[in-house]
Order: C-alpha cells, then structure tokens, then sequence
C-alpha cells in the first residue's frame, strides 16, 4: 500500500491496535475457527463503505462484513440516534413497553408482505429462527421441520441442524426433526435439468414427493432463505417461491421465510421474497435491519399464528428482547434507507454496475463459471473446469488456490466475502458508484490469479 493510504491513521492508533490483537490471541475465542492458526485482521476504524487494517491500509469493503452493514459504517443518523437513546432510556425489560421498540415494531411491519402485522424481537437471525420453529411447531402440534440443503440459518443448536451445509455435521445427531430436501439451484442441479423451468417443475416435484413419504401431518414447518446467502446466492428460477408456498398451504404446512441476510434492502425490494409476490407465515430477519450497529433479529408473525397466542402464553422469550439501543438503530436505520431511497439504489447498483460487470467477468475469465445475484447481493463461482463444473475449493471447504486468490483480493485493497469456491459482491446499498467501480476493479486482479488455475 503506498504512504498515501496510511497516513490517515496515527501510529498510536497503529499502537493499540497491536496490543489488541495480542490481547485477541491471548484471550478471545473465536467462532467457527481452530484456535491456533487463525490470524485475525485488526480493524482500527470504518467509514462508509470502507475499512482500516491494523498496519493502517484503507480497504474498500466488499463483504458487507457478514453482509449486514446495509448503511455503510457508521452512518451519522444511526450513531446519532443511538446516542440519543442512550442518554434517554438505555435498557428496559422487555414486558415494558418502550417507545424504540414500538416505533422499530411498526416501521417493520409496515414493510413486510401481507398480514405480517406483529414482530417479536430476538437478538439476531438464529434465536429468529430458533423462536419461527417454535411458534410453527406450537402453532400446527407437530413437529418436524423442512429445510434445504446449501443453506444457512444460524449458529445455535436447532438453528445449525436446520441449517443445509457442512457447518452443521459436528452437532447433528438427527434427532431435532429436521428433514432436508434439494433445493432449486440451476447451476448444479440436483435434477439434471437443462433450463430454468425444468429445474422448477423438478425440484417442487421432488418437494411434494419428500412431503408425502415424510407424511404432513407430522411436518410443522418449511423453511427456505428467499435468496440463499452464504450459501451461494442462487437466485430461485421463476415459479419457484410460489410453487413452495402453493405446497405449503396445499398440505397445511407453515413457511418460514428467512430474510436474516437478503432483507431490507438487500436484493433491490424490501424483502425478497417481493420479487416473486410471496408471502410467508413467518418471516426471520436480522443483520440490515439496523445494520449490526447494536445485536437485533426477530420474527413477523402473520395473522392466523398470532391468534394461537391471543389467550394462549407463548413459552419464550429473552432478556433483551426489543432492546431499546437496538431498536432506536433499527428506527434511524429504516428512516435513513427511506430517506436516501436506498432499496431502490441497491437495484440500480446491481442492475447498472455489479450485475454488467460481473457478466463482463464471466465472458473474460476462464474461472468464472457463474454469476449471479440481485441488488447488491453477488455470487462468482469459481471453477477449475467450466466444462466439468470442477469448483476452486471442495463443497465444504477451502483450497491453497482459492486461499490465494483471497489473499489477492486482500492485496488489492479489498475487504472480500468468500465461502467455499465462491467470492461474493455484497458491499453496502449506498456505496459510492466510483467506489464500488473501483472495487470490481481490484476484484478482477484476484480474477487473474484464479485463471491461472483453470486445468481445461
């Protein structure tokens, strides 16, 4: 990096960013690592859509973090509102009402599809998930749960079992009443098929057969991403959505809509699942309600299903349910979305730059062997062979090639997201359009390195 990009940080920032991480490396254990090796990034300051390393480089951050800081770091309104919050009302119980969570509470529900009138608060995407089973499974007197495989839905116990991808072997010991089931994913079809309407009529055939042979009257609930996040964001072909939510209701099934990481904002609509005009039963969502500026999640509940609970106490609940910190972040954040009309910028993000330039990727470079996404919600796939499909890193795991082309990324002057064989674009909505040029510009640097792996 030259002397220019690091001299907005001070060696005493440089300084304490040290002893953080040897404090880091002698105190904190982190999730989803093995202990010894891992050799965390200290990020000394954000801004925007960008971040400071701990040897002061500015990196264009391309991830989103985990894909939820929809405004950008440390958007003024958001800091501001928190701020005010603190000095008024910092925390409360949740049996009290308070203004924060009232106001998040209705501005959500404004935005939800359909009859998704009341919202119950959770500190983040899993316990939403952990607490929709629940209410489904209270709701219907049954148990079982439907989900797909390549999917992610959290780190908790029911929530990693639901989950579809590798990250859950370690806890799954099958017996949480968890079915998995294919999902519709046109590049590696699990169906043979050959176009986008084959790969739907195959995988909700294949849908309603795993519905009859585990029996609906034992499954309580179906829950499926709009838009899978971490797990590739494959983008369900046409007809897809409602032809699931046309079997759920058919064989009296709840569906479950996690929006944890595709919603508010994220994909150009409020939700994804706009796009297709579906609306679930229930709906989780977490991460870009308020940005991650202070732990929020939570489910909105349809009509019928609150019913269940009018006269009926729902056995749960959490201390820091609609945490006032939280919920003023959510309100500033939704109003600061409204303001600056940032949904309908992520779609033109993604319709005017990302998705043209990626297609532009695609045809240039051999390791491309799919693009895909909506909004500012991307996936590249990167592939040894595209006649063969063969990926740069084994479903499940990592690669010393795809470890390289991260680390160019990295060299770059990026911030990346990558998960398996896949570099995903998911920056924030209201990224700079010189920014996030400059960004798919670097981008193409680890491109090149990628190509050099390509065997055919």
């Amino acid at each position: 990096m030259t002397e220019q990009m690091i001299s907005e940080i001070s060696a005493e920032e440089i300084a304490a960013g040290k002893r953080a991480y040897d404090l880091d490396r002698a105190h904190v254990f982190h999730s989803w690592q093995a202990q010894g090796p891992f050799d965390p990034m200290t990020i000394l300051r954000a801004e925007g859509s960008h971040v400071w390393d701990g040897e002061g480089r500015k990196l264009i951050d391309l991830s989103g973090q985990l894909v939820n800081t929809n405004v950008g770091h440390q958007h003024p309104k958001v800091i501001a509102a928190i701020q005010e919050q603190a000095g008024k009302l910092a925390t409360i119980a949740p049996q009290h009402v308070n203004d924060a969570r009232s106001e998040a509470a209705r501005l959500i529900a404004e935005r939800t599809p359909g009859d998704l009138n009341r919202i119950f608060f959770t500190n983040g995407g899993a316990d939403a998930v952990e607490h929709a089973v629940r209410m489904a499974r209270l709701h219907t007197g049954k148990h079982k749960v439907l989900s797909a495989y390549r999917s992610y839905h959290g780190g908790t116990h029911m929530a990693v079992n639901i989950t579809g991808d590798p990250r859950r072997f370690a806890s799954d010991k099958a017996t949480d009443g968890i079915v998995h089931f294919f999902p519709a994913y046109p590049y590696r079809s699990y169906f043979n098929s050959t176009t986008e309407a084959e790969e739907t009529e195959r995988a909700l055939k294949h849908l309603e057969d795993t519905i009859v042979l585990e029996g609906a009257s034992t499954i309580a609930a179906l829950i499926l991403e709009s838009i899978p996040g971490t797990a590739g964001i494959y983008v369900p072909p046409a007809g897809y959505l409602q032809g699931v939510r046309e079997l759920t209701r058919k064989y009296g099934i709840v569906y479950i809509a996690d929006e944890v990481m595709a919603g508010f904002g994220r994909s150009g609509e409020w939700f994804a699942v706009n796009h297709w005009n579906v609306t679930p039963d229930l709906l989780t969502f977490a991460k870009g309600v308020n940005s991650g500026y202070v732990p929020l999640g939570g489910v909105a509940i349809n009509d019928e299903i609150f019913e269940t609970f009018r006269e009926r106490a729902y056995p749960g609940g959490l201390t820091y349910s609609g945490h006032p910190l939280a919920c003023a972040a959510a309100v500033a954040t939704i109003q600061a979305m409204e303001e600056e009309s940032l949904v309908a910028n992520a779609k033109r993000l993604g319709e005017e730059i990302i998705g043209p330039r990626l297609r532009q990727f695609a045809a240039d470079h051999p390791s491309v062997g799919d693009v895909r996404g909506s909004g500012v919600f991307w996936a590249i796939e990167l592939v040894k062979d595209r006649n063969t499909r063969e990926p740069l890193a084994a479903y499940g795991g990592s690669s010393p090639e795809m470890n390289q082309v991260i680390a160019a990324a990295k060299a770059a002057g990026l911030l990346p997201f990558a998960n398996f064989n896949r570099l995903h674009v998911v920056p924030a909505l209201n990224i700079e359009d010189a920014v996030l040029i400059e960004a798919l510009d670097r981008l193409e640097q680890a491109l090149v390195v990628a190509d050099s792996f390509v065997t055919q």
